[in-house]
């Protein structure tokens, strides 16, 4: 296999369509999962291609990461626990696989002088933001999630390697992500919830939270962008670098407007519960919207709307019932 881009989470939601692009692209990937959350179906297509290699592994398992990391060229780090409404439940389960994790990661990348890296990061580090539309240089607020505290852990990890060892690092802070192979957030839990009761829906807070969120061909889209655009580019000798992007569009919805466009799709008409309140859970932002100015100025813009996004998951989740029981 040729020098391959190295893919942690790769049987995840990003992850494996991340996978199918390169490939398509006729690329060589190796992908690394352990199976927690992500699916065995989602590499149906790409464990049958030559140039993919799948490897079951924890990435807090130093010497397999390492080992399945020779020969790669770069890497894209997806593996997380995305578990923001239950983090207090576990609390150690952030901190082990987001900041421990992306620790491994980056001693992996260090053994085989591997020195590109891109990083899944979130719109959560910027906790309740005082500036909207939020700039990545915008002023850092108190952490109200343990999610998100992990992620930004991991950023300066990251970032301390990027400076240390000469790593060229791509931060990626996403808005919520959607599209086929979406695991888990609010279109999957109404779509289930609806599946098994059409009549009534219970909803979290009170239908005024207003987030943002993006297609996953338009997240890929961007992150694939920006290594394309930053591929050459070194400052001072062997030093290295740390670009941070913004990724989401530029709008936002009310969760009422997206529970309208799902009941639509679906054909269904129920009673709201509201549960109240102006957010679901400790750490739930009401408002999030990001300034995505820096990644369109490498010529990027998201080809799908927010509406868009949550049609395409409702209908791959009809189109896959099978995903409800076995998630």
């Amino acid at each position: 296999m040729k020098a391959a881009t190295f893919i942690t989470g790769a049987a995840g939601f990003i992850g494996s369509n991340l996978t199918d692009r390169l490939l398509a692209n006729g690329e060589a990937v190796v992908g690394y999962d352990n199976f927690s959350k992500g699916r065995e179906e989602f590499l149906a297509d790409a464990v049958r291609q030559p140039q993919f290699r799948l490897v079951r592994g924890d990435i807090l398992d130093e010497k397999a990461l390492a080992a399945a990391m020779e020969g790669c060229t770069r890497v894209i780090h997806l593996a997380a626990n995305a578990d923001v409404r239950f983090g207090l439940e576990h609390p150690e389960r952030d901190l082990e696989q987001n900041t421990i994790g992306t620790f491994r990661v980056l001693e992996a990348m260090r053994s085989h002088g591997i020195r590109d890296i891109g990083f899944s990061s979130t719109g959560s580090i910027y906790g309740e933001a005082t500036v909207i539309p939020t700039p990545e240089d915008a002023p850092m607020p108190v952490q109200t999630s343990l999610y998100g505290a992990s992620k930004l852990a991991g950023e300066a990890l990251i970032s301390a390697y990027a400076e240390g060892y000469g790593l060229r690092a791509r931060i990626f802070r996403f808005v919520s992500i959607l599209g086929p192979r979406y695991t888990h957030g609010h279109v999957f839990d109404f779509c289930r919830k609806l599946g098994e009761n059409p009549k009534v829906l219970p909803v979290l807070g009170d239908g005024t939270a207003r987030k943002s969120y993006l297609a996953v061909e338009d997240c890929l889209d961007a992150i694939l962008t920006v290594f394309a655009q930053t591929s050459g580019e070194e400052e001072a000798g062997s030093k290295g670098f740390t670009r941070i992007y913004n990724l989401g569009t530029d709008e936002y919805c009310q969760v009422s407007d997206s529970i309208g466009w799902i009941c639509a799709a679906l054909g269904v008409k129920p009673e709201l519960q509201f549960t109240g309140g102006d957010r679901g859970w400790v750490g739930d932002n009401p408002f999030i919207f990001l300034d995505t100015k820096k990644i369109r100025g490498l010529g990027w813009k998201p080809r799908f709307t927010i509406r868009q996004g949550v049609e395409a998951t409702v209908a791959w989740l009809q189109a896959n019932p099978w995903f409800f029981s076995r998630r």
